[in-house]
């Protein structure tokens, strides 16, 4: 089990067009919602990110079971892989209920709290109220999602986000702008829209995996084992937390820039929407590593890690540099794609340029963070997450009480964050001794 470029490619391809598509659900909402108003294209930055944040500890526990899943199909015991999937989406389902119910209570008066604005509050509210019906559709979907990439059947995830993708544009237009005899519902049309999307993608997923996988080769029957379940959570309770902590600041960003004005939390939505895209090539092959560690771990390899990583890394680059040099030569298209206030696309330039900067030190730093958890090592990254986000605020905090501090300048929080993260994983790789930590999983 060598991996090269092309198979490195081949199974990475599938999840970022997965992850692109997903990505895209915001974005056509913020595209959308920036021909509607400012305040609603603000608005839907915070309510975005505000989902986000708490969509990530779901995110986590799948990226624990996919740890898992990976390591015992690289040890070929794939009636094993289907017992931690059942595990996986039993918790996941449950715990989507939870959030749901915890963010109707108290998500009016924590966002309350924290906006100023009371039109963008409004607005804020509006999403949120409908988006929270995405956690029950989407917790399960990424368990699902979990166990096609760590058993690396990555193909049927871009059929499915595919399928996501146009079902969210299709329902952002009818509801957002009031189209075929639909009601004009604006912000609240597109929280609609990506939430009915999120189930369209899971009925998808459950369908496929019901008719083309098979079920006694993956052990994929409902058996409850709370042994396994409970070592399952001991592996991925770090990583959700991790995941949590990596979009939470994003959030407090958006908080922070509220206070600048409405202009310029319009300008960082639509910067950070641009700026997803390029994650989404990050994250894909970072995601990519995770099962690739782990398999090779399980497969005795350890020799082969590294030279992986760097494999991974050099693929990471040859795609986004140029997509780089392309974005900042059409700059002024795509700025204007979003919105036509010249205000808003003047403010966004230089944080747009800031952005696209931060890649270059983005692709090793979650290239080797995801090492990390690869290695099964999941509460080492917390701890990494942790000293970083400590630094990313205090930073973040410094910039909210200068007064005249330019927008581009908030964006290099995220450079001070990668870089970082890159020190820390790097350290803990070169000189721990995470090769002989695959017997803990």
């Amino acid at each position: 089990m060598n991996y090269t470029y092309k198979q490195i490619w081949l199974i990475n391809l599938p999840i970022m067009v997965s992850l692109f598509m997903e990505q895209m659900i915001n974005l056509t909402d913020s595209i959308f919602l920036g021909h509607v108003s400012k305040i609603d294209l603000g608005a839907s930055a915070l309510a975005s990110m505000y989902y986000t944040a708490i969509y990530m500890l779901g995110f986590g526990f799948s990226l624990g079971a996919q740890v898992v899943m990976a390591r015992r199909n690289g040890e070929k015991r794939y009636t094993d892989v289907g017992k931690v999937f059942f595990q996986g989406i039993v918790f996941l389902s449950v715990f989507a209920v939870v959030v749901f119910v915890l963010s109707k209570v108290f998500s009016p008066v924590l966002l309350r709290l924290l906006i100023s604005s009371d039109d963008v509050y409004q607005a804020t509210i509006q999403y949120i109220r409908w988006r929270d019906y995405s956690y029950i559709f989407a917790f399960p979907l990424l368990a699902i999602r979990a166990f096609f990439v760590g058993t690396t059947r990555t193909k049927i995830l871009t059929a499915n986000s595919i399928v996501m993708v146009v079902s969210n544009i299709v329902f952002n237009y009818l509801l957002i702008f009031g189209k075929a005899g639909f009601p004009r519902l604006e912000i609240a049309g597109a929280a609609i829209g990506s939430s009915l999307a999120e189930l369209v993608g899971l009925l998808f997923l459950i369908v496929y995996l019901w008719r083309h996988v098979d079920k006694k080769q993956y052990g994929l029957c409902a058996v409850f084992d709370l042994r396994l379940s409970l070592h399952l959570f001991n592996i991925s309770i770090w990583t959700m937390v991790r995941s949590f902590f990596c979009i939470a600041p994003w959030f407090l960003f958006f908080i922070a820039i509220e206070h600048l004005g409405e202009c310029e939390l319009a300008a960082a939505n639509i910067v950070r929407s641009i700026s997803m895209l390029f994650f989404v090539i990050v994250n894909s092959f970072a995601t990519t590593t995770i099962s690739l560690v782990s398999n090779l771990i399980g497969a005795k390899q350890t020799a082969d890690v590294m030279p992986a990583c760097r494999r991974v890394i050099m693929l990471n680059y040859a795609i986004g540099i140029p997509l780089i040099l392309l974005a900042f030569a059409f700059s002024g298209y795509i700025l204007r794609l979003f919105t036509g206030d010249a205000e808003v696309i003047r403010t966004a330039f230089l944080p747009f340029c800031v952005m696209l900067s931060t890649f270059i030190l983005s692709v090793p730093a979650y290239t080797y963070c995801n090492t990390v958890i690869g290695t099964g090592n999941t509460r080492i990254a917390f701890i990494f997450q942790m000293i970083n986000m400590a630094v990313y605020l205090s930073y973040l905090f410094l910039l909210s009480h200068s007064p005249g501090i330019p927008l581009a300048v908030y964006w290099t929080a995220e450079q001070l964050y990668v870089s970082m993260l890159l020190v820390l994983s790097m350290v803990y790789l070169k000189r721990s001794k995470w090769q002989y930590k695959s017997s803990l999983l």
